[in-house]
């Protein structure tokens, strides 16, 4: 069990007491789920992971094109690393891999895969969150750095956050560096709410995980089954956004603490903010890079940017 005086006790205690209510979705991903949200990326309603994966296949070659020769790449939240795989195989002898990431399971497996696909690639792993300040001096040898953000995971910050996240991220890699980034675009309303409330339930399984969690390490008293899971589309701010609902009015305990909630009243978990090209240029434009190119599939379901300081 955590520490009384853990972050992730604090972090949920503080959430809990803003109204609305809300949890932090870094902490999504404990072993479970994790393994639930690769189970998302596989579902038929779950468009994003595919349509990503296809452009990258498609383009990999003409995006490498555009990125210097021995580039030093940093992915942000590597998690598998899938999808790095697909840019390393066109990049110019790249000079190293370094995947930052908070599970450390899955920093371990993928850079263990890597190596025997990539025998002569020095590959760093960085057991860390992302969102924090990162000094990867002595992961990332000199010459020329490329980000890596994929999986509309940017989606997840508002956009006051989103333009500091790349402005950070621009920080850490340094004076002329490169940046691609994978974001969601908006599209019909019943699409994007298929794909966060699956037929099967996985996604609803993985946002009450996060009470599990609590439950396991924070000692909390959370009874699933009275919460359930919905995430409706908030078109005025260009977002989808996860909820856990109390079905009725409760008294939960985690650690020495009680939070009470009314019948109906909501759990903010997540959003998922969806951009057009003008919405993401204008963000990165905030964040001092500019777009220097643009890969958008034929069905508008998803979008690769290469953007530069």
């Amino acid at each position: 069990m955590a520490p009384a005086g853990s972050e992730f006790l604090r972090a949920v205690l503080h959430g809990l007491a803003q109204t609305p209510k809300t949890l932090p979705c870094t902490y999504f991903y404990d072993a479970t789920g994790a393994r639930l949200f690769t189970r998302i990326c596989r579902l038929p309603e779950y468009y994003l992971t595919r349509s990503e994966m296809a452009l990258l296949q498609q383009h990999g070659g003409e995006i490498a094109r555009r990125v210097p020769a021995h580039v030093g790449v940093v992915e942000f939240g590597s998690g598998s690393s899938r999808k790095i795989d697909l840019l390393l195989e066109h990049l110019d002898r790249p000079a190293a891999y370094v995947p930052v990431d908070v599970s450390l399971s899955c920093l371990q497996s993928a850079a263990r895969a890597l190596r025997r696909r990539y025998p002569g690639l020095l590959i760093a792993p960085v057991h860390a969150d992302f969102t924090t300040h990162l000094e990867l001096a002595q992961q990332l040898p000199a010459g020329p750095k490329l980000g890596f953000f994929p999986g509309s995971t940017l989606g997840n910050f508002d956009p006051a956050d989103a333009t500091a996240l790349l402005r950070r991220f621009a920080t850490t890699l340094g004076e002329g560096c490169q940046l691609i980034v994978g974001v969601d675009t908006k599209k019909d309303v019943c699409r994007l709410h298929a794909a966060y409330n699956d037929a099967a339930g996985v996604t609803a399984a993985f946002n009450l995980n996060l009470l599990r969690r609590i439950n396991r390490e924070l000692g909390g008293t959370f009874d699933l089954r009275q919460f359930v899971h919905r995430a409706p589309y908030n078109r005025a701010a260009g977002r989808i956004e996860m909820h856990l609902i109390s079905l009725r009015a409760q008294t939960v305990r985690i650690g020495n603490a009680q939070v009470t909630f009314r019948a109906g009243e909501s759990i903010h978990t997540e959003n998922s903010y969806k951009y057009s090209l003008a919405d993401f240029t204008a963000i990165a434009s905030n964040a001092g890079l500019a777009v220097r190119g643009t890969w958008i599939d034929r069905q508008r379901s998803f979008s690769v940017y290469l953007c530069g300081g």
